[in-house]
């Protein structure tokens, strides 16, 4: 009876043992689930948070930069003046005459024509349009942008028949004149504090009222380049040049040497003390602030082998060596994720080590290896720092025709715009710049995504 008794006092114990632990499993599973749900839910408030800070990127740039592709341009009938043109005919050469002759006498009359007082025939057409119109020839002058007498005197120089004629034109309106008819200037300040007098801006209204000025898309910022004299003109050309020029030779040394580079260092180096001092030095170099490959490209490509200034070969250098640890660290990351299988396997059937590398292995990684090329060389199109010490803020009136010219870059004229003292006229054009160049950069990435899933499928 005791022996059963003590039986039941033991079961009864161990009973109570388990229903114990049970309660503490089940104790110790409700705080993981809620550690689990609470993971999760953090991570989930992180994606939406970042996504949110992206939105409202791209949407202050947007609603900044859009209006910056619609322009004022004013349309006016233009007629060339017998009494303002007084040039003689365009010269034609005659039989006999020497090459340069005939060069030296056209290049006398261009001379004579861009002597000319332009601006009167623009003065003449714009009280064409509005007679009643009593402000002097400065108010119509300050509502049209300064560059646009030189379209007015290369219609005719190119077509001198246009003599006693009358031409349309649509002329970019100034930048004060954009600024008044946004309404990006506040109109309620005192004439001292405006960029037009007030005639001026009267007759911008009028202008607008008529239908004789609109807002039409600004082409110009895609085919000009930059200009101080003439801001409303300016535009993105010689910058997008720069830019390309760039890109290509970032292409054409670092993805080339960075994938030989990643390839060797993975399976063909040996393990010894250099190599690991050469891996170090590579992951230190992808973690280097960009504004010292600048210092070194200024002291090694400028100073010491004498390359011009300004120019997209020394940027695209610059930009090589800069990219050159991304595409390294991202290409051994793609060799690395190949199953050693597939090394072994191919070595079984009696490949060579480098059979195995470039027919076998490298095939596998050309989505992983292209993805990482175009994200280096998106990152350096983005770079400024690095350009600005290499003296690619300097002001380039024209669009380089080799990447030995000088030229400037995307985010330096951005970074040039950004600084203009007209603000409000530059301040949109500066977002409308970044929305270039945001496009761009989305755009190579989308060529990325797409060529990977290509490449992808074909394995």
């Amino acid at each position: 009876m005791a022996n059963l008794d003590s039986t039941t006092t033991a079961s009864a114990g161990t009973a109570a043992a388990a229903e114990e632990r049970r309660q503490r499993v089940k104790k110790s599973l409700g705080a993981r689930h809620r550690k689990e749900r609470l993971f999760h839910g953090l991570g989930i408030t992180a994606v939406v948070l970042a996504l949110g800070f992206v939105a409202i990127l791209f949407y202050d740039v947007l609603q900044r930069g859009l209006p910056a592709f619609q322009q004022a341009q004013v349309t006016v009938d233009v007629y060339f003046d017998p009494e303002v043109i007084d040039l003689g005919e365009r010269p034609v050469q005659s039989p006999g005459q020497s090459p340069a002759d005939y060069s030296a006498q056209l290049n006398g009359w261009l001379r004579d024509a861009a002597l000319l007082n332009w601006n009167r025939l623009l003065e003449t057409s714009i009280r064409n349009i509005v007679p009643e119109f009593e402000g002097d020839a400065r108010d119509i002058a300050a509502i049209i942008d300064s560059s646009q007498r030189f379209v007015i005197r290369d219609a005719f120089t190119n077509d001198p028949s246009l003599l006693g004629q009358t031409r349309e034109f649509s002329l970019l309106a100034s930048a004060d004149a954009d600024n008044w008819l946004k309404g990006t200037i506040d109109r309620s300040l005192p004439d001292a504090r405006q960029q037009l007098s007030a005639d001026a801006r009267a007759l911008a209204d009028d202008l607008l009222e008529r239908g004789e000025i609109r807002f039409a898309f600004a082409s110009h910022l895609f085919t000009n380049v930059d200009s101080r004299s003439a801001p409303a003109s300016a535009g993105l050309a010689g910058a997008f040049m720069g830019s390309l020029y760039m890109m290509l030779i970032v292409i054409v040394l670092a993805v080339p040497i960075g994938v030989a580079s990643a390839v060797y260092l993975e399976e063909f180096a040996p393990k010894n003390r250099l190599t690991d001092v050469i891996e170090i030095t590579i992951n230190n170099l992808a973690a280097v602030p960009s504004i010292v490959f600048g210092l070194l490209g200024a002291a090694v490509f400028i100073n010491y082998f004498r390359l011009p200034l300004s120019a997209p070969l020394v940027g695209g250098l610059v930009l090589t060596l800069m990219t050159l640890p991304t595409i390294i660290i991202a290409t051994r990351s793609s060799l690395r994720a190949v199953p050693p299988s597939l090394r072994q396997a191919a070595l079984g059937l009696g490949a060579s080590r480098t059979q195995m590398v470039f027919h076998h292995v490298l095939p596998i990684t050309y989505p992983g290896i292209l993805t990482a090329a175009i994200i280096g060389v998106a990152q350096a199109l983005g770079e400024t720092a690095p350009l600005l010490l290499i003296g690619m803020n300097a002001f380039v009136a024209n669009i380089p025709s080799s990447p030995m010219d000088q030229a400037s870059a995307l985010p330096v004229q951005i970074y040039l715009w950004q600084g203009n003292e007209n603000r409000n006229f530059f301040e949109a054009r500066t977002s409308a710049a970044i929305i270039v160049l945001l496009g761009l950069m989305l755009s190579l990435n989308a060529i990325a995504i797409f060529l990977r899933s290509r490449l992808e499928k074909r394995k």
